[in-house]
């Protein structure tokens, strides 16, 4: 039996996954890492050293758990958190800690960026933020003595693997400025920035091979190949099975983030998405909303009120349970709010809480397609709102898509198919479906879908009367046009 694993390369730990080659889940383990060292100043700091101990932790805790010892293991790949860095001598050895994803000490070099390669930005729909690495590269170039070049996470990781210096992918390449369209770094902007090519790592697609495992490690054999990953956002979506263009996941978590697959790059311009590029050459856009499962967070007796909520049905209130001030999809507007009509009761305040994400969740849809994206069903979903079974009624009613509840929505089993990609006839399209027939699908709700979209469209008004959704999207979720 072929055996693949993943590595989640998180901030507070490393969690390896191993993965049959019919994709069921053999098993797992993790390994802490020290927290980052963050201060009022924009510095966020990780000892770079301290990765590969944990990967080495993690990786000898599934080895050993496997029945061959970690013989049968024939591929690696790495996912990691987007835009974290580190500057490296000659020899690809860190300098110094690593520059973590949320380091703000490029701002300013990001703000020139931003404004050398605009027209770059604008035709890959995004933009530069003052926490991109970007940035940073420039920062730490500027900064550290005898540095040759800079390492994300993935490719330190890689070459500590096969005891050499690896490609980087494309995905974990992205916030480091990586044109995946023009296939190149762009080179107009980190020239003004003063930075040199050769301190660039060289970028290749997801799924290619790395390279090999010389001489056994943490029980990978030698001749294990290493292959290029994705950031730990891309394979946790590729884990859920959403590979194919038209296929999209709605991952309830603290927040809510829905990512998909389409042929061609799709801009937005209201600056609510932004797309990763896909191993097959296709497109990954998402976005990332502020509301979600955290406002059901720290509720006493979440059991009961859903039972009580499901007996009940659809509440007679709109609600928009915003869960900070500001947001960030599927409308960009930093002074939202949350709100609510007046409940009858905490049974329906909850129930129109969880409505209001099913809400947020179709809008955000509407909001795709009026951009061209054609979206199949069912919706895949994971993340921790996807265990309540009444929220993913909810949820598949509002939609009409209903939900297909992915079994392995983690970052490491992603990574872990990755792995298998490479040598899969079928690549990743293969290797994304083979959890599928683990994966639970809700039906929507016939006796309740008249109620619930006409909530819906009370809601879609709510949020136009604050002018925080503009006419186009406040037509295309369905509502009368304005005027």
């Amino acid at each position: 039996m072929n055996t693949t694993i993943g590595i989640d390369v998180a901030t507070a730990g490393v969690r390896a996954v191993a993965v049959s080659d019919g994709g069921a889940l053999l098993t797992a383990a993790s390994a802490p890492l020290p927290a980052p060292v963050r201060d009022g100043d924009g510095r966020s700091e990780q000892d770079a050293a301290s990765w590969w101990t944990a990967v080495e932790s993690a990786l000898g805790q599934v080895t050993s758990a496997l029945p061959g010892r970690g013989a049968e293991v024939t591929a690696v790949a790495v996912a990691a958190t987007s835009g974290t860095i580190v500057a490296v001598d000659d020899a690809g050895e860190p300098l110094g800690p690593a520059l973590m994803y949320d380091d703000r000490r490029g701002a300013s070099y990001n703000a020139d960026a931003a404004e050398i390669g605009a027209s770059r930005w604008a035709a890959l729909g995004r933009s530069v933020t003052p926490t991109d690495a970007l940035g940073r590269i420039a920062w730490l170039h500027d900064t550290v003595p005898g540095a040759a070049g800079i390492r994300h996470t993935a490719d330190l990781i890689g070459a500590e693997l096969t005891g050499a210096p690896v490609a980087l992918d494309w995905s974990h390449a992205l916030k480091s400025g990586y044109d995946a369209l023009a296939g190149e770094w762009p080179g107009e902007v980190f020239d003004r920035l003063g930075v040199p090519p050769d301190w660039l790592p060289h970028v290749v697609r997801p799924a290619t091979v790395l390279g090999e495992v010389t001489s056994p490690v943490a029980g990978l054999p030698a001749g294990c190949r290493v292959v290029a990953g994705m950031t730990d956002g891309c394979a946790g979506q590729l884990a859920t099975g959403a590979v194919s263009p038209g296929e999209f996941v709605g991952i309830l978590g603290t927040t809510y983030v829905l990512k998909g697959v389409t042929q061609r790059l799709v801009t937005d311009p209201g600056g609510t998405l932004y797309s990763h590029r896909h191993p097959d050459g296709w497109w990954l856009p998402g976005g990332a909303s502020n509301t979600g499962g955290e406002c059901v967070a720290g509720v006493a007796g979440l059991a009961r009120l859903d039972e009580a909520a499901a007996e009940r049905g659809p509440a007679e209130i709109v609600a928009y349970p915003l869960c900070r001030e500001g947001e960030r999809f599927p409308f960009a507007v930093p002074g939202a709010h949350g709100f609510s009509e007046p409940a009858a009761d905490e049974v329906e305040l909850h129930r129109a809480r969880l409505e209001g994400v099913a809400f947020l969740e179709r809008l955000a849809l509407d909001h795709l397609r009026r951009l061209g994206v054609e979206i199949a069903a069912p919706l895949f979903t994971a993340g921790g709102g996807s265990r309540s079974p009444l929220w993913n009624r909810i949820r598949a009613t509002v939609t009409g898509l209903g939900l297909r509840v992915s079994p392995h929505g983690e970052t490491g089993y992603g990574a872990a198919l990755l792995a298998a990609a490479a040598t899969l006839p079928g690549g990743l399209t293969e290797a994304g479906r083979w959890g599928r027939a683990e994966a639970g699908l809700v039906e929507p709700d016939a006796a309740e879908a008249d109620a619930l979209t006409a909530s819906y469209h009370r809601f879609c008004t709510r949020l136009h009367e604050r002018e925080w959704i503009d006419d186009e999207l406040y037509a295309a979720a369905g509502n009368s046009p304005v005027g």
